[in-house]
């Protein structure tokens, strides 16, 4: 496949901008009330203060108050798998590295079971708050125990054992909310458990939408921003070294970045696979190597993904929900099988 030129690429950015706003747009009109792309934008440009345009208080509730922060929240969460994926693929040059590596899934998990499983509140909340809230500070117990595990004396993070650490402390977490669940889990815990560990956008109200996607846009900008220094890294670390880069501070700085930002988004969606894995394959083999155009492309790419897929969870079947991490492994698994032969035809 033949790489954009980076004046070609530059201009494929708006293209995919378009395009985003244009899949937001129309998946404003699909659900099990059927909206008009065109009532959908005079919703829109109506609360953007477009004036009254013959809008009514049915469609008003269903595209903005109802549909729009889980469209929202749907690509504002694959924007930032996305780009947290291209990131750690780089940082710890593993090809197969994805947002949830430093057992950040795992974790999440763990706090987010205990809480539906057992019924514990936590600070005096209850219900999907408390879940989120449990599934935030698991996440960030499994990271604080990656890092302690891979960190050595001199304060290096070196790839290999991170990636290891990762792998442990997730087993481990695994281990841990499987046993609850067979031991406790009764009547309807074991479903919502596996709903939540399968993903879904479908508690996203307006609060935690926009807290997501400002949390993403700013991950977005501040991993572009750093480009450079992944581009260095990607050469290796000596060669990074040479360039001028502290690989220590910038792979301490982005690992942990990274980190807190895939803890959020797991805390309001749940673990959504395959986004953060597939998304930057694609867009690598498309833009090349360079992290400037990479990033920003991967992360609009992620958004366009997981608003579809959100589309096809929510209708396929009339009546019922199908969580969202099971259409992303529909799409993201064979798509990536196909790129594992094609890479190995060039080997």
């Amino acid at each position: 496949m033949t790489t954009l030129r980076p004046t070609a690429g530059i201009a494929v950015v708006p293209g995919a901008l378009a395009v985003l706003t244009l899949s937001m747009a129309v998946a404003l009109g699909i659900g099990s009330v059927h909206v008009p792309l065109a009532d959908v934008l005079a919703v829109v440009a109506r609360r953007l203060g477009a004036g009254d345009l013959g809008v009514t208080l049915f469609d008003d509730r269903i595209v903005w108050q109802l549909r729009m922060p889980r469209v929202l929240g749907a690509a504002a969460v694959g924007a930032a798998l996305a780009c947290c994926g291209a990131v750690l693929q780089c940082l710890v040059r593993n090809d197969l590295a994805d947002p949830y590596l430093l057992g950040i899934s795992g974790g999440a998990a763990v706090g987010a079971v205990t809480v539906i499983v057992l019924g514990v509140s936590v600070v005096g909340l209850v219900g999907s708050a408390a879940i989120g809230v449990a599934g935030f500070v698991g996440a960030l117990a499994s990271l604080a125990l990656v890092l302690l595990l891979a960190t050595g004396r001199s304060g290096q993070l070196p790839p290999t054992r991170t990636v290891l650490a990762g792998v442990a402390v997730a087993q481990a977490c695994a281990a841990y909310t499987s046993l609850l669940v067979i031991v406790r889990g009764e009547g309807d815990a074991a479903r919502r458990v596996l709903t939540w560990t399968l993903g879904s956008v479908a508690g996203f109200r307006w609060g935690s939408a926009l807290v997501v996607a400002g949390v993403a846009l700013v991950a977005v900008l501040v991993a572009t921003a750093c480009a450079g220094h992944l581009d260095a890294l990607a050469l290796g670390e000596s060669t990074a070294g040479s360039l001028g880069v502290d690989v220590r501070r910038v792979r301490w700085g982005l690992l942990v970045g990274t980190a807190l930002v895939t803890a959020l988004l797991v805390a309001h969606a749940g673990a959504i696979g395959f986004v953060g894995l597939v998304v930057p394959h694609l867009v690598r083999a498309l833009t090349g190597p360079r992290h400037r155009l990479l990033l920003p492309l991967a992360a609009l790419a992620g958004a366009v993904l997981l608003v579809w897929a959100d589309v096809v969870a929510r209708s396929l079947v009339p009546g019922q929900e199908i969580p969202i991490g099971v259409v992303t492994a529909v799409v993201g698994a064979p798509f990536f099988a196909y790129l594992l032969r094609r890479s190995a035809r060039f080997a």
